[in-house]
């Protein structure tokens, strides 16, 4: 009986450095709550540039917000991050600053020169058009319509012209929101879709832009 207690405590003794040392590389591979802060701050500073933002205008009090809630969380603590990840996070900062810098800078300039943005409105739907008194029958036709003229002409577009095109898709958006009730349910989804095919020449667009830039 004493030699088998003598024989479990050494086996004890000897198994104890590796469950420390086991214990230690599960505490190493958790990152800690300062780097999963980085990881979500990049992965939401990727999301908003890489995404579509037709009508961005409208979302900077929300997106500055954000933005500045989790860098400030970040700031706090930029001494707990290695310094790869300091790098990275300066980097991710400065690229969202001036991505926002310069989208703000090309809507300011869409909005207010009414005179272009009606042209390009007049250009994208093929024909004048008051979209705010438009009918509901008439929407889905001026859906298409501006879709159609995106497929054709976005391959020339600067970031100018993506903008306006925006502003356009807002106002039908707007319009569409007045008056669904009053569609039935294919037309509703094709508009849908056609909002959607929006969203994603945008962003193959934002997609090019970035490798592009690379």
């Amino acid at each position: 009986m004493k030699r088998l207690s003598l024989s479990f405590a050494f086996l004890t003794l000897a198994l104890t450095p590796l469950a420390a040392t086991a214990q230690q590389k599960t505490t190493a591979s958790t990152p800690s709550a300062v780097e999963r802060d980085l990881r979500t701050f990049s992965g939401w500073v990727d999301q908003k540039i890489d995404s579509a933002s037709a009508g961005a205008h409208r979302k900077w009090p929300k997106l500055m917000a954000d933005f500045d809630r989790q860098s400030a969380r970040l700031d706090r603590a930029t001494d707990s991050l290695s310094a790869q990840s300091k790098q990275k996070y300066a980097a991710q900062k400065a690229r969202y600053k001036t991505w926002a810098a310069n989208q703000q800078r090309i809507d300011a300039a869409v909005q207010n020169d009414p005179t272009a943005a009606t042209a390009a409105q007049n250009k994208l739907l093929g024909e004048k058009v008051n979209i705010s008194t438009a009918r509901a029958t008439e929407l889905p036709d001026l859906y298409g319509r501006f879709l159609e003229s995106t497929r054709a002409q976005r391959r020339t577009w600067m970031a100018a012209d993506w903008s306006a095109a925006g502003l356009v898709l807002e106002k039908l958006n707007a319009r569409y929101e007045q008056v669904k009730e009053s569609l039935d349910i294919d037309e509703k989804v094709r508009i849908r879709s056609l909002q959607g095919e929006f969203r994603t020449l945008e962003k193959a667009k934002d997609m090019k832009d970035i490798f592009n830039g690379l």
